[in-house]
């Protein structure tokens, strides 16, 4: 079985490009506790949006889809859901507030990752929830040909368990240690998971929220107010990729984990990015709407969406966001581009 070294597999990740990524998170975390302790009230609205985006993105992933009125009613609890795609969707919004709650109590332990599995599916009437795998499973894709090829063979079902109280008892002992930096071994422990697959289906969005996790219990709680959930789901062929390069030669323990951790450090820098950007709109709350939306498009390099301008400013309704941006078009400030879904703005 698969040696959980969170003692030299470590060292291994420590390439200039991740040292500079760990440097810069650790730089925005300091500005992060500044941010959070002047604007909490301010930035109740980010986690608001933050767990609708999550919710639905990180079940996207999956293919688990709704429509976005229906995911805003289930994550505001105004609905019950109504098929197993909303199933699924209101056990992950329990499973998000579960962590968001109570992050700072909750050791990470075989038990407390079968309860957060349970708790996912919570509202279907499948019996899997919070039980191990009890068959052996792969990780598949379907090829050009429409057959089916297997990425990667997880750890089978009779080691599960064992494998579980490993990782869990290797990681946990590393971070007491305090000798590595948690950047890199979350990402390294979240690999691991995934290599194990220790559940019959949830695997994916689990890993997701044990990330959530572990981050805030570090003190990057970032993805409170931006969701690395939706970064993911925007990079999703990367994601897929870095999974299938470090879990080369996982069994014979010589897989590199250094791509995953450095794509998971990337994330969490484009979600500090983000979150400081959308802290700089709060300082403008006092301007007029319009002038706020304007502002939003002259930090936008590039292209921006009618979407994108209300959550960044949710507090700015759907109809003034459209008589501002039909003015910045009348007057030549802005271009439209696209049509329909695909329509977005540009700044001449």
């Amino acid at each position: 079985m698969h040696n959980f070294d969170y003692k030299t597999k470590p060292l291994q990740c420590l390439s200039p490009e991740i040292v500079a990524l760990t440097s810069k998170i650790h730089e925005c975390k300091g500005r992060q506790d500044l941010f959070i302790e002047t604007n909490k009230d301010e930035l109740n609205a980010l986690v608001d949006i933050a767990r609708i985006q999550s919710t639905g993105a990180s079940n996207r992933i999956e293919g688990i889809f709704t429509s976005d009125k229906r995911l805003e009613e289930l994550i505001t609890n105004k609905s019950e859901p109504r098929n197993r795609s909303e199933e699924e969707i209101a056990g992950y919004r329990e499973v998000l507030t579960t962590i968001h709650e109570n992050y700072d109590v909750m050791v990470l332990r075989p038990n407390i990752i079968l309860q957060l599995h349970r708790d996912l599916y919570s509202f279907s009437s499948s019996s899997i929830g919070g039980t191990y795998k009890n068959s052996d499973n792969i990780i598949a894709e379907i090829g050009p040909d429409g057959n089916q090829l297997t990425r990667f063979t997880p750890v089978p079902a009779f080691q599960t368990l064992d494998a579980m109280n490993d990782l869990c008892e290797s990681f946990l002992a590393a971070l007491k240690q305090q000798r590595l930096d948690p950047l890199i071994l979350i990402p390294m422990f979240i690999l691991d998971f995934l290599c194990i697959h220790p559940f019959n289906d949830g695997n994916g969005r689990l890993s997701r929220l044990l990330t959530l996790l572990l981050l805030y219990q570090s003190g990057y709680i970032v993805g409170k107010y931006i969701s690395l959930e939706m970064l993911i789901e925007k990079t999703k062929e990367t994601y897929y990729e870095v999974l299938q390069d470090s879990s080369n030669d996982w069994h014979q323990d010589e897989n590199r984990y250094e791509p995953f951790v450095k794509y998971t450090l990337g994330i969490l820098v484009k979600a500090y990015d983000e979150f400081e950007n959308r802290i700089e709109h709060l300082k403008t709350r006092k301007m007029s709407k319009p002038d706020r939306i304007k502002s939003v498009i002259d930090r936008k390099i590039g292209k921006i969406t009618k979407k994108e301008i209300m959550e960044i400013c949710p507090d700015i309704s759907l109809v003034t966001v459209e008589r501002t941006l039909t003015d910045l078009v009348n007057n030549g400030y802005i271009q439209k581009t696209g049509a329909g879904p695909s329509t977005a703005y540009v700044k001449k």
